[in-house]
C-alpha cells in the first residue's frame, strides 16, 4: 500500500510512519504544513528510506492537495494533522476552526474527487481514516461523585465536548461520517486516550514535567491534580491505527486506549520517583511540584474501553503505564539534543533555512 498520512510531522503522526516503515512493506507519503509542533527531526530515522516521500501541505489548501494526490496516488489517507493543545485552543480557538475543520473538510473533498476517478476495484480498496480524540465525548463521572463501576467511553457514547478543540474535532468527526452517508466515500473514525512516549513536544503534561525537573524549575499541576485521563503509549497506538487503516470495516469507530486510568498528580509523582532513581539529586524532585489555577472548563474524567478493538482486530496495548513512562523517561534523558533543538526552537530554524536554499538552487 501507499498511505498519504497528514500530520506525519508531529507527535503521534510521526510515531504512525515510523512504525510503516520499519515494519510493514508499505510506502508513506507524510503531508505536513510544519506548525511549531511539527518537527521533520522526530522522522530522521527513516527519512531516507526509499518508500518515504514528504509534502510540505497546508491541508487547507485544496490546489495543493489535489496536486500532492494527483502524484502520489495513495490506497489510503490517515488523517492525522490538528491543532490539538486545550490551553491554546482557549486563548485563539480560530486557528483549531480552521485547521480541524476546514481542513478536514478540504481534505475530505480532495480525497474524494481523487477517490472518484478510481476504478471500481481501486474504490473497494481504499480507506480514508480519520484519527480524533476522547475528548469529543466530555468527561465522565469522577470516583469522587459516584460509588461503585464507573462509566467508560465507548463508541456509542453521545458527544458533548467541552473545550474549542474537543468541539473542532467533534466537528472534523461529523464531517467525516457525513462524507460516508452522504457519498459513500469509505471513511473510519477511531478516537483514542491521552498519548505519551517519545518525540512529544514540551508543552503536553508529560514531556514538560520532565524536561523541568531537570531543569529544576516548577512542576505546574492544574488545580488539585485529580483530573484522571486513560494514558496510552504512542507507539500502542501507531500499531493500532495501523490495524484499523488495514483492517478495520469502512463506517466503523474503534476507541484505543491504554487501560491506565491515573490522576495528573499520580502521573508527576510516577515521574518524579523514576527520575530520582534514574538522576539522583540532593533533594526529591517532588518537592518542585506546584498547584496552578485549573483550567476553565478542565474535563474531570476520561477512561476508553477499547474492548472492540481487541475483539475485532485483535489489539491490546503491550505497554503498561509503567513500562511506557519508563521507557518515555529514558527517551528524554538519551535525546536531550532533540530536546533542546525544540526548546529553542532551532529545529524550526534550521527547517527554514534548508527550505528556503532549496527555493534558491
Amino acid at each position: 500500500m501507499k498511505i498519504l498520512v497528514t500530520g506525519g510531522a508531529g507527535f503521534i503522526g510521526s510515531a504512525v510512519i515510523r512504525h510503516i516503515i520499519q515494519n510493514t512493506q508499505d510506502s508513506v507519503v507524510n503531508v505536513d504544513k510544519l506548525t511549531y509542533a511539527g518537527n521533520l527531526e522526530s522522522l530522521a530515522e527513516v527519512s531516507d528510506n526509499a518508500r518515504y516521500a514528504f509534502e510540505q501541505v497546508d491541508i487547507c489548501d485544496r490546489a495543493e492537495l489535489d496536486r500532492v494526490f494527483s502524484i502520489h496516488q495513495p490506497d489510503a489517507v490517515m488523517h492525522l494533522a490538528a491543532e490539538s493543545h486545550v490551553d491554546r485552543s482557549i486563548t485563539g480557538p480560530a486557528e483549531f476552526i480552521q485547521t480541524n475543520i476546514v481542513g478536514t473538510y478540504t481534505l475530505l473533498e480532495a480525497a474524494r474527487h481523487y477517490w472518484n476517478g478510481l476504478s471500481n476495484e481501486e474504490q473497494q480498496a481504499f480507506r480514508f481514516h480519520h484519527i480524533s480524540t476522547d475528548e469529543v465525548y466530555g468527561d465522565l463521572p469522577h470516583p469522587d461523585e459516584q460509588v461503585g463501576d464507573l462509566p467508560l467511553f465507548t463508541e456509542q457514547t453521545p458527544y458533548a465536548p467541552s473545550s474549542p478543540y474537543s468541539a473542532s474535532k467533534a466537528s472534523s468527526d461529523h464531517l467525516v461520517r457525513a462524507w460516508l452517508r452522504t457519498y459513500g466515500f469509505p471513511t473510519l473514525v477511531t478516537n483514542c486516550s491521552n498519548n505519551y512516549g517519545p518525540y512529544h513536544f514540551p508543552e503536553k503534561l508529560i514531556p514538560l514535567v520532565i524536561l523541568n525537573a531537570l531543569e529544576g524549575k516548577p512542576l505546574p499541576i492544574y488545580g488539585k491534580g485529580d483530573q484522571i485521563r486513560d494514558w496510552l503509549y504512542v507507539e500502542d497506538h501507531a500499531r493500532a491505527l495501523y490495524k484499523v487503516v488495514t483492517e478495520g470495516e469502512v463506517g466503523e469507530t474503534y476507541n484505543i486506549g491504554g487501560h491506565n486510568e491515573k490522576t495528573n498528580l499520580e502521573v508527576v509523582e510516577t515521574l518524579c520517583r523514576t527520575l530520582d532513581e534514574l538522576v539522583p539529586k540532593d533533594t526529591a524532585y517532588a518537592e518542585q511540584i506546584t498547584y496552578v489555577t485549573d483550567r476553565p472548563g478542565h474535563d474531570r474524567r476520561y477512561a476508553i474501553d477499547a474492548s472492540k478493538m481487541s475483539a475485532e482486530l485483535d489489539w491490546t496495548p503491550e505497554e503498561t503505564f509503567e513500562t511506557g513512562l519508563r521507557k518515555t523517561v529514558e527517551w528524554y534523558l538519551a535525546n536531550s539534543q532533540w530536546c533542546q533543538n525544540v526548546q529553542s526552537g532551532s529545529y524550526q530554524r534550521e527547517r527554514l533555512g534548508t527550505l528556503d536554499a532549496e527555493a534558491r538552487s
